[in-house]
């Protein structure tokens, strides 16, 4: 720790956002970033705590003291060195993970500016490709065996990588026209430029690996056919069904899929053309999100981006704690607070406690949504609340209303011994960094288990 006082001097400064009017006109990043002096001023403030509850809070186990200190030094090599060592792309977590390590932070506990551990990796990682730090390793030796990788999300890309560094000859197979999954096709470019992923699969390409687009696996094929090609084969094949909203009027044009309008601009931005009716437009639309998470906001800053009219989003749970701190999950655990994004700045009305009743049309097409506000009462039997009606019915405006209330958890056949499943098909939705995690955690077991 190169200032022991840093961080009771230096206040936490954070890069944030670029002007609202500026980039509600145009997909780019949204994050600015800070000078070289700035980030390491604030790599600065990293305490090197004797218990480092970052690490513990990391699904990777990130370790932010020790490349937070070599940054501070201006020693970007070794920074880059030592964020790496665990986690493989640090260029995505370091613009979309919510930083847990953050939040379990001993400063985020001491007066709720923790380190800038999100930013100053992203910093990190830019630097090492800026300066040439990040060569393909084309030395690698191979010990004969070969492992087929289903899905280029990020478990997947994770779990190649790691298996391709060990040695083992991978192949990727992906059903879209590119690679990185819910990166690619569900994350706003204003969050991930595209351009980052296309750079990393550059160099995993050049490390050897494999990626075929346009070829969906099957679960028959993957017993009948890859277990018999492959030495071993990853599942990494996300969660692809949405959560559906199954009220009267769901077949009315003008409903979708929150990812069938996040995708559909992902592509457009990438030079696909689609079709007038194919097309999912927000513009000149009032918009109604029916979800309140991560999803939702991006569908937001779409909208503002696609010119919409409007954008309201509801959620059926109760409205979160306001202020840093959550009574009934504190320190060092991830509080469940209000969540403001960039894109909730950029213009929305929120509610809490709405049930959706109805999709309302006419000729086939939407004009509305009947919702219902309620409570939550405690249910005398104990387990879930029970949902109760508050007030009477109310009718929300809207032409274009977008679902994004999460995903189901897949199910899957029984595989042969051959066979792992990892990132969100196992263990359901869940956050980039904990699917990465679970990709390299699953390039281990496949290890073990082809050097018995």
């Amino acid at each position: 720790m190169g200032n022991p006082k840093a961080f009771l001097e230096i206040h936490r400064q954070e890069a944030g956002y670029r002007p609202i009017q500026d980039r509600i006109h145009d997909f780019s990043e949204v994050e600015q970033t800070l000078n070289t002096r700035e980030r390491k001023l604030q790599a600065s403030r990293c305490m090197d705590c004797g218990v480092p509850f970052c690490h513990w809070a990391c699904p990777l186990g990130n370790k932010a003291p020790e490349w937070n200190d070599a940054l501070y030094k201006g020693d970007w090599e070794l920074a880059y060195k030592l964020l790496t060592s665990t986690n493989p792309f640090p260029e995505f977590t370091g613009r979309i993970c919510p930083a847990l390590c953050e939040k379990a932070c001993v400063l985020n506990r001491f007066n709720h500016e923790p380190t800038t551990n999100r930013e100053d990796e992203a910093a990190i990682i830019e630097a090492a490709f800026r300066e040439g730090f990040i060569q393909p390793k084309t030395d690698i030796e191979r010990n004969g065996k070969k492992v087929a990788v289903i899905g280029a999300g990020p478990a997947g890309l994770a779990a190649a990588n790691d298996l391709n560094q060990r040695g083992y000859k991978v192949t990727v197979f992906e059903k879209n026209e590119a690679a990185g999954g819910l990166l690619r096709y569900g994350i706003p470019n204003f969050k991930l430029n595209k351009a980052i992923i296309d750079r990393r699969i550059r160099l995993m390409e050049a490390e050897g690996i494999e990626f075929r687009y346009g070829e969906a696996v099957e679960s028959d094929a993957v017993s009948q056919q890859l277990t018999q090609q492959f030495d071993a084969v990853v599942i990494s094949t996300g969660t692809p069904t949405a959560r559906d909203l199954k009220a009267p009027g769901r077949e009315l044009k003008g409903v979708h899929f929150a990812l069938e309008l996040l995708s559909q601009q992902n592509r457009i931005l990438a030079g696909r053309e689609f079709s007038k009716d194919e097309r999912i437009s927000a513009k000149g639309k009032d918009v109604l999100v029916i979800g309140g998470g991560d999803t939702g906001s991006d569908c937001i800053g779409t909208a503002h981006r696609q010119g919409c009219k409007s954008v309201t989003q509801i959620e059926i749970m109760p409205k979160p704690v306001e202020g840093p701190e959550d009574p009934q999950n504190p320190w060092p655990e991830w509080p469940r607070t209000l969540k403001t994004t960039s894109s909730h700045e950029e213009g929305c009305i929120r509610r809490w406690n709405i049930n959706t009743l109805e999709f309302l049309g006419e000729n086939g097409k939407l004009t509305g949504v009947k919702v219902q506000e309620i409570d939550w009462k405690p249910n005398p039997e104990g387990g879930r609340p029970i949902m109760v009606e508050k007030g009477k019915p109310e009718i929300i405006k809207a032409e274009l209303v977008l679902l994004a209330m999460g995903f189901l958890k897949p199910e899957h056949p029984d595989y042969p011994a051959n066979v792992f499943v990892c990132g969100d098909a196992a263990n359901g939705a869940s956050l980039v960094v904990r699917a990465m995690a679970s990709g390299k955690q699953t390039a281990n077991a496949v290890h073990k288990f082809l050097s018995k």
